[in-house]
């Protein structure tokens, strides 16, 4: 028993928790503050970029916005970003703000053992941190985590061109919704950027939670291309207009069009017209969150079913 009771004392939560959560659910609130007004923008901002950590949305909010995340069943506040204007990115479609992410804090744990876990999460991200160019500053994963208090689900992006096909896992996605767009942001260095580029045109598939260790697995094609549809350990469907093949079994088929792409620090933000959507099943589809948050969660005897 006193192994439990010192546990968090020397070792931090888990940075991430995989969980599984029903598409259509609200369990958090995003609302960003500017300079005029506070505009809910839970269906409204993604992740544009890594490093620099960028958040991007439809609204225009001033030179300095406030970003909060807020439990929607007890409207206590979760977490706060500090963000910083910066160039947005215009279409002829649509111009989303960029906001490069300045600070940040959660309040998901008391004070004390807020302060202590973050020293060790950031010991550990020292001590491990890898030397290629995408290590992120442990003070930038901190505020990552704050971001994902929002839980960001799960999907395989694939694309099919003469001489490439692919299909990998990605989270730093999502709807900015009074644009009427849909954003992707993808590390620059995936084998499959320059395709997505010129083919534009991907089709997403909404993953159900139980494929967690096969969705993980195709990680591996961030760096190597698919080599043979066949060899996907489930079966495929083509989408309903570009004909790419996606999964059989997923909740969730959206094609997407890209209408324009460019580089965000380490990742390239592709800004696409939804050509369509199909719901396929019902069920609980994998996303990630902050590991504080599901300690929140499961504290209040509300965790997120965890896969």
């Amino acid at each position: 028993m006193w192994k439990d009771w010192i546990r968090p004392f020397v070792r931090p939560l888990p940075q991430w928790s995989t969980v599984a959560i029903a598409p259509t659910s609200r369990a958090v609130t995003a609302t960003l503050h500017g300079d005029d007004a506070s505009v809910d923008v839970t269906a409204d901002h993604t992740v544009a970029s890594l490093k620099p950590l960028v958040i991007a949305t439809s609204v225009d909010a001033g030179e300095r916005p406030l970003l909060e995340y807020t439990d929607s069943t007890t409207q206590r506040l979760l977490g706060v970003l500090h963000l910083v204007r910066m160039a947005p990115v215009t279409t002829d479609k649509a111009s989303i703000s960029l906001y490069q992410v300045e600070g940040g804090e959660h309040y998901c744990l008391s004070w004390l053992r807020r302060s202590w876990n973050a020293w060790l999460q950031n010991r550990l991200m020292l001590k491990s941190r890898a030397p290629h160019h995408l290590a992120m500053d442990p003070s930038a994963v901190q505020q990552l985590m704050t971001a994902y208090l929002h839980p960001r689900p799960v999907v395989l992006v694939s694309l099919d061109a003469p001489g490439h096909q692919n299909i990998f896992p990605m989270d730093l996605i999502g709807p900015l919704e009074r644009s009427g767009l849909f954003s992707l942001a993808l590390r620059s260095t995936n084998v499959s950027e320059p395709v997505m580029r010129e083919v534009r045109q991907v089709a997403l598939s909404s993953i159900p939670a139980a494929m967690k260790n096969v969705v993980y697995k195709l990680s591996e094609h961030h760096k190597q291309p698919l080599s043979d549809w066949n060899a996907l350990p489930f079966p495929v469907r083509t989408s309903r207009e570009f004909g790419i093949p996606a999964v059989s079994s997923a909740l969730h088929i959206r094609e997407l069009a890209v209408l324009h792409s460019q580089t965000i620090g380490s990742h390239t933000f592709f800004l696409c017209r939804i050509a369509s959507d199909e719901d396929l099943a019902e069920g609980l589809q994998l996303h990630h969150t902050a590991g504080f948050h599901q300690a929140y969660r499961r504290k209040r005897n509300m965790p997120f079913a965890e896969v």
